[in-house]
Protein backbone atom coordinates (compact mmCIF):
# COMPACT_ATOMS: atom_id res chain seq x y z
CA UNK A 1 0.00 0.00 0.00
CA UNK A 2 0.91 3.63 0.13
CA UNK A 3 1.95 6.39 2.47
CA UNK A 4 1.61 9.98 3.58
CA UNK A 5 4.22 11.23 6.04
CA UNK A 6 4.62 7.74 7.46
CA UNK A 7 8.39 7.88 7.08
CA UNK A 8 8.50 10.54 9.79
CA UNK A 9 6.77 8.32 12.37
CA UNK A 10 9.01 6.55 14.90
CA UNK A 11 9.02 2.78 15.20
CA UNK A 12 7.19 3.03 18.52
CA UNK A 13 4.65 5.49 17.14
CA UNK A 14 4.10 3.13 14.23
CA UNK A 15 2.95 0.49 16.71
CA UNK A 16 6.04 -1.71 16.73
CA UNK A 17 8.53 -2.88 19.32
CA UNK A 18 12.01 -3.76 18.12
CA UNK A 19 14.66 -5.50 20.19
CA UNK A 20 18.03 -7.02 19.35
CA UNK A 21 19.59 -9.63 21.63
CA UNK A 22 22.86 -10.83 20.14
CA UNK A 23 22.11 -12.69 16.93
CA UNK A 24 18.32 -12.53 17.33
CA UNK A 25 16.14 -9.53 16.47
CA UNK A 26 12.50 -9.49 17.54
CA UNK A 27 9.83 -7.31 15.93
CA UNK A 28 6.55 -7.14 17.80
CA UNK A 29 3.39 -5.67 16.32
CA UNK A 30 2.25 -3.71 19.35
CA UNK A 31 -1.23 -2.29 18.81
CA UNK A 32 -3.22 -4.98 20.66
CA UNK A 33 -6.20 -2.65 21.12
CA UNK A 34 -6.46 -2.57 17.29
CA UNK A 35 -5.54 -6.25 16.90
CA UNK A 36 -2.25 -5.03 15.44
CA UNK A 37 -3.89 -3.53 12.36
CA UNK A 38 -1.29 -2.13 9.96
CA UNK A 39 -0.96 1.35 8.49
CA UNK A 40 1.33 3.22 6.12
CA UNK A 41 3.58 3.89 9.12
CA UNK A 42 3.81 0.18 9.95
CA UNK A 43 5.29 -0.61 6.55
CA UNK A 44 7.64 2.35 6.61
CA UNK A 45 8.90 1.35 10.06
CA UNK A 46 9.41 -2.26 8.98
CA UNK A 47 11.47 -1.05 6.02
CA UNK A 48 13.61 1.14 8.31
CA UNK A 49 14.28 -1.83 10.59
CA UNK A 50 15.46 -3.82 7.59
CA UNK A 51 17.66 -0.99 6.39
CA UNK A 52 19.35 -0.73 9.78
CA UNK A 53 19.47 -4.35 10.88
CA UNK A 54 22.73 -4.95 12.79
CA UNK A 55 25.20 -7.11 10.91
CA UNK A 56 25.42 -9.72 13.66
CA UNK A 57 21.71 -10.59 13.45
CA UNK A 58 21.01 -14.04 12.00
CA UNK A 59 17.43 -14.65 13.17
CA UNK A 60 14.50 -12.24 12.91
CA UNK A 61 11.33 -13.12 14.81
CA UNK A 62 8.07 -11.36 13.91
CA UNK A 63 5.25 -11.65 16.43
CA UNK A 64 2.10 -9.88 17.61
CA UNK A 65 1.08 -8.55 21.01
CA UNK A 66 -2.37 -9.37 22.37
CA UNK A 67 -5.00 -11.77 20.97
CA UNK A 68 -4.01 -11.53 17.28
CA UNK A 69 -0.91 -11.56 15.12
CA UNK A 70 -2.41 -8.87 12.87
CA UNK A 71 -5.97 -8.18 11.73
CA UNK A 72 -4.67 -6.64 8.50
CA UNK A 73 -5.16 -3.13 7.17
CA UNK A 74 -6.36 -0.46 9.59
CA UNK A 75 -9.89 0.13 8.32
CA UNK A 76 -9.54 3.87 8.92
CA UNK A 77 -7.52 3.89 5.71
CA UNK A 78 -10.77 3.32 3.81
CA UNK A 79 -12.40 6.43 5.29
CA UNK A 80 -12.07 9.96 3.86
CA UNK A 81 -10.28 11.07 7.04
CA UNK A 82 -7.81 8.19 6.97
CA UNK A 83 -5.19 7.64 9.66
CA UNK A 84 -4.20 10.94 11.33
CA UNK A 85 -1.02 12.25 9.75
CA UNK A 86 -0.85 9.43 7.19
CA UNK A 87 -3.69 10.02 4.77
CA UNK A 88 -6.09 7.48 3.28
CA UNK A 89 -6.65 5.38 0.21
CA UNK A 90 -8.97 8.02 -1.19
CA UNK A 91 -6.24 10.66 -1.01
CA UNK A 92 -3.52 8.58 -2.63
CA UNK A 93 -5.95 7.40 -5.31
CA UNK A 94 -5.50 10.87 -6.84
CA UNK A 95 -1.84 10.15 -7.65
CA UNK A 96 -0.69 9.40 -11.18
CA UNK A 97 0.08 5.75 -11.92
CA UNK A 98 3.87 6.09 -11.65
CA UNK A 99 3.70 7.83 -8.26
CA UNK A 100 1.07 5.37 -7.06
CA UNK A 101 3.21 2.35 -7.90
CA UNK A 102 6.24 3.97 -6.28
CA UNK A 103 4.28 4.27 -3.03
CA UNK A 104 3.32 0.61 -3.19
CA UNK A 105 6.94 -0.31 -3.85
CA UNK A 106 7.98 1.64 -0.76
CA UNK A 107 5.51 -0.34 1.34
CA UNK A 108 6.71 -3.63 -0.13
CA UNK A 109 10.24 -2.86 1.09
CA UNK A 110 8.99 -3.47 4.62
CA UNK A 111 8.33 -7.10 3.68
CA UNK A 112 10.98 -7.96 1.09
CA UNK A 113 14.01 -7.69 3.36
CA UNK A 114 12.76 -10.56 5.53
CA UNK A 115 13.86 -12.93 2.75
CA UNK A 116 17.54 -11.91 2.73
CA UNK A 117 19.90 -14.92 2.50
CA UNK A 118 21.96 -13.83 5.51
CA UNK A 119 19.02 -14.07 7.93
CA UNK A 120 16.26 -16.56 8.68
CA UNK A 121 12.95 -14.94 9.54
CA UNK A 122 10.37 -16.70 11.71
CA UNK A 123 6.75 -15.61 12.03
CA UNK A 124 5.28 -16.58 15.40
CA UNK A 125 1.59 -16.46 14.50
CA UNK A 126 -1.40 -16.70 16.78
CA UNK A 127 -5.01 -15.62 16.49
CA UNK A 128 -5.98 -13.73 13.37
CA UNK A 129 -3.47 -13.16 10.54
CA UNK A 130 -5.62 -11.39 8.00
CA UNK A 131 -4.68 -9.64 4.76
CA UNK A 132 -1.53 -7.65 5.44
CA UNK A 133 -1.04 -9.82 8.53
CA UNK A 134 -1.17 -12.98 6.43
CA UNK A 135 1.26 -11.42 3.95
CA UNK A 136 3.68 -10.46 6.73
CA UNK A 137 3.68 -14.09 7.88
CA UNK A 138 4.23 -15.19 4.28
CA UNK A 139 7.19 -12.80 3.97
CA UNK A 140 8.99 -14.82 6.63
CA UNK A 141 10.97 -17.97 5.86
CA UNK A 142 9.24 -20.06 8.52
CA UNK A 143 5.85 -19.92 10.22
CA UNK A 144 5.35 -21.50 13.64
CA UNK A 145 1.71 -21.12 14.61
CA UNK A 146 -0.53 -21.46 17.61
CA UNK A 147 -3.49 -23.81 17.38
CA UNK A 148 -5.90 -20.86 17.37
CA UNK A 149 -4.45 -19.29 14.21
CA UNK A 150 -6.79 -18.05 11.47
CA UNK A 151 -5.18 -17.06 8.17
CA UNK A 152 -7.27 -15.08 5.68
CA UNK A 153 -6.41 -13.19 2.48
CA UNK A 154 -9.11 -10.54 2.85
CA UNK A 155 -8.07 -8.10 0.11
CA UNK A 156 -10.28 -9.44 -2.73
CA UNK A 157 -13.33 -9.16 -0.45
CA UNK A 158 -12.42 -5.48 0.05
CA UNK A 159 -12.05 -4.84 -3.66
CA UNK A 160 -8.24 -4.97 -3.52
CA UNK A 161 -5.49 -7.39 -4.48
CA UNK A 162 -2.76 -8.68 -2.13
CA UNK A 163 0.16 -6.37 -2.92
CA UNK A 164 2.48 -6.72 0.04
CA UNK A 165 4.61 -9.48 -1.56
CA UNK A 166 2.34 -12.31 -0.44
CA UNK A 167 1.12 -13.85 -3.69
CA UNK A 168 4.34 -15.56 -4.80
CA UNK A 169 5.17 -17.26 -1.48
CA UNK A 170 1.55 -18.38 -1.16
CA UNK A 171 1.64 -20.02 -4.60
CA UNK A 172 5.10 -21.46 -3.93
CA UNK A 173 3.89 -23.02 -0.68
CA UNK A 174 0.43 -24.34 -1.57
CA UNK A 175 0.19 -24.30 -5.39
CA UNK A 176 -1.85 -22.12 -7.72
CA UNK A 177 -5.21 -23.88 -7.30
CA UNK A 178 -5.14 -23.77 -3.50
CA UNK A 179 -3.94 -20.15 -3.55
CA UNK A 180 -6.86 -19.21 -5.81
CA UNK A 181 -9.24 -20.95 -3.42
CA UNK A 182 -7.80 -19.19 -0.38
CA UNK A 183 -7.65 -15.72 -1.94
CA UNK A 184 -10.81 -15.59 -4.02
CA UNK A 185 -13.05 -16.93 -1.27
CA UNK A 186 -11.34 -14.85 1.45
CA UNK A 187 -12.04 -17.80 3.74
CA UNK A 188 -10.24 -18.66 6.95
CA UNK A 189 -7.48 -21.26 7.04
CA UNK A 190 -7.13 -22.81 10.48
CA UNK A 191 -4.05 -24.34 12.09
CA UNK A 192 -4.77 -27.91 11.00
CA UNK A 193 -5.20 -26.95 7.34
CA UNK A 194 -2.24 -24.55 7.45
CA UNK A 195 0.03 -27.37 8.60
CA UNK A 196 -1.43 -29.86 6.14
CA UNK A 197 -0.97 -27.64 3.07
CA UNK A 198 2.48 -26.34 4.04
CA UNK A 199 1.69 -22.85 5.31
CA UNK A 200 2.97 -23.72 8.79
CA UNK A 201 6.07 -25.66 9.75
CA UNK A 202 4.75 -26.46 13.21
CA UNK A 203 1.56 -26.06 15.27
CA UNK A 204 1.73 -25.68 19.04
CA UNK A 205 -0.54 -24.44 21.79
CA UNK A 206 -0.58 -20.72 22.46
CA UNK A 207 1.28 -21.26 25.70
CA UNK A 208 4.07 -23.10 23.86
CA UNK A 209 4.51 -20.66 20.97
CA UNK A 210 7.26 -18.48 22.43
CA UNK A 211 9.36 -21.45 23.51
CA UNK A 212 8.86 -23.22 20.18
CA UNK A 213 10.23 -20.18 18.37
CA UNK A 214 13.17 -19.95 20.77
CA UNK A 215 13.96 -23.62 20.20
CA UNK A 216 13.86 -23.18 16.42
CA UNK A 217 16.10 -20.12 16.62
CA UNK A 218 18.63 -22.10 18.66
CA UNK A 219 18.59 -24.91 16.09
CA UNK A 220 19.15 -22.45 13.25
CA UNK A 221 21.99 -20.72 15.07
CA UNK A 222 23.78 -24.06 15.55
CA UNK A 223 24.90 -24.12 11.90
CA UNK A 224 27.77 -22.20 10.33
CA UNK A 225 26.59 -18.71 9.41
CA UNK A 226 28.28 -18.45 6.01
CA UNK A 227 27.23 -21.95 5.02
CA UNK A 228 23.65 -21.21 6.07
CA UNK A 229 23.63 -18.02 3.97
CA UNK A 230 24.98 -19.82 0.91
CA UNK A 231 22.54 -22.70 1.33
CA UNK A 232 19.59 -20.35 1.63
CA UNK A 233 20.69 -18.61 -1.57
CA UNK A 234 20.75 -21.98 -3.31
CA UNK A 235 17.31 -22.95 -2.04
CA UNK A 236 15.77 -19.60 -2.91
CA UNK A 237 17.03 -19.78 -6.48
CA UNK A 238 16.21 -23.43 -7.09
CA UNK A 239 12.66 -22.97 -8.44
CA UNK A 240 13.83 -20.58 -11.14
CA UNK A 241 16.70 -22.76 -12.38
CA UNK A 242 17.00 -25.89 -14.44
CA UNK A 243 18.74 -28.87 -12.86
CA UNK A 244 21.87 -28.04 -14.80
CA UNK A 245 21.77 -24.42 -13.64
CA UNK A 246 21.19 -25.46 -10.03
CA UNK A 247 24.06 -27.92 -10.01
CA UNK A 248 26.30 -25.20 -11.45
CA UNK A 249 25.17 -22.86 -8.67
CA UNK A 250 25.96 -25.58 -6.12
CA UNK A 251 29.47 -25.94 -7.53
CA UNK A 252 30.10 -22.20 -7.35
CA UNK A 253 28.84 -21.90 -3.78
CA UNK A 254 30.79 -24.94 -2.63
CA UNK A 255 34.00 -23.71 -4.23
CA UNK A 256 33.63 -20.42 -2.36
CA UNK A 257 32.93 -22.23 0.94
CA UNK A 258 35.90 -24.61 0.72
CA UNK A 259 38.27 -21.82 -0.27
CA UNK A 260 37.03 -19.73 2.65
CA UNK A 261 37.35 -22.63 5.09
CA UNK A 262 40.92 -23.39 4.03
CA UNK A 263 42.00 -19.77 3.57
CA UNK A 264 42.59 -20.00 -0.16
CA UNK A 265 42.37 -16.63 -1.88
Amino acid sequence: MLGGSAEDVSIKEAGLRYEVDGEIATITLDRPEKRNAQTFATWSALARIGDNLPEQVRIVVVQGEGPSFSAGIDLRMFTPEGVPGQGSFSSVAQLDNVSFEQRIEQAQQGFLWLRRPEIVSIAAVHGHAIGAGFQLALACDLRIVADDVKFCMKEPALGLVPDLTGTKPLVDLVGTAKAIDICLTARFVDAEEAFRIGLAERVVSGAELTQAVRDKAAELLSTNRDAATATKRLLQGARGRTLEEQTAAERAEQAARIKALFAVS
